[in-house]
Order: C-alpha cells, then structure tokens, then sequence
C-alpha cells in the first residue's frame, strides 16, 4: 500500500505521520508525505519524534505533485487547510482526513511550544496505530 499524508506546509505533522507510519509498519507500506507548500521541516517536530526514538531528520519538505498523487492509494490530509485545498484525486485514490491541531502556532515559552509538539506527535502516533490496526482487520482497502 502506498501512503501519501498532505499538510500545508509538510513541515511537523505530515512529516510526523510520515516518520510513525514508516516506522510501524515497516516494509509493508511505502510512505511518503507532502505539503500544498514547502515550509520547511521543523526542528521542533524533528526533535519530538527523536524523542520517541525515531529519526526523521533526513526528511526533506515538499510541494505536492501528480506523480505522488498518482503513486498514492491513500492520501491523508493532516489539517483542515490541507483537506479543504486537496488536489484532485484520481478515482482509485482513497482519501482520509485526520485532523491534527498545528503544533508550530502554539506561542509561549519553550517548555509550552515542546508540550504541544510532544502532544501531537503522541496523537499522530495513537491515529497510526488505529490504522494499522483497522488494516489488519479488514484490509487496506477497507480502512
């Protein structure tokens, strides 16, 4: 199966997403993860998911295109912004929305900023799950 999770920017939750469903599901998934612009990859969110012992520093931030689109079986859209703008899918591209609050709009001082980054990387990581699991029980042409 292969998965595509689109954000605004791909620069925390999409790349974070991308970083989980890698890690969970191993070879059986091809993942990758794109945004309607490139924003850049947020240490922040690179930090968190280092936290939980995955590596996603050698990601890199992406515009969407056709060709993902077209590799694509699943697109997720990751924030509203991003399920509102989605581009057009093809008729055999299934399409899921999981919203994640924007960790990167949250102000304050860097104990509060690592919080909201630490929460959604745990909430990305729970919905993940969730999908591997529904995959398992019913197929990935079920979720």
């Amino acid at each position: 199966m292969r998965v595509l999770f689109l954000c605004t920017g791909n620069s925390c939750r999409s790349q974070m997403a991308e970083g989980w469903l890698r890690h969970l599901a191993g070879s059986g998934m091809e993942v990758e993860s794109a945004g309607l612009e490139a924003h850049g990859l947020n240490p922040a969110a690179v930090r968190a998911m280092a936290d939980r012992g995955i590596d996603i520093s050698a990601q890199a931030s992406k515009v969407v295109d056709a060709a993902m689109v077209a590799r694509a079986q699943l697109v997720v859209t990751v924030c509203g912004h991003a399920d509102a703008h989605c581009p057009a899918l093809p008729p055999a591209v299934a399409k899921q929305h999981w919203p994640f609050e924007d960790p990167a709009r949250v102000t304050g001082d860097a104990a509060t900023i690592r919080r909201a980054f630490e929460e959604t990387c745990r909430a990305i990581e729970m919905r993940v799950r969730t999908f591997l699991a529904e995959c398992r029980r019913h197929g990935p042409q079920n979720r």
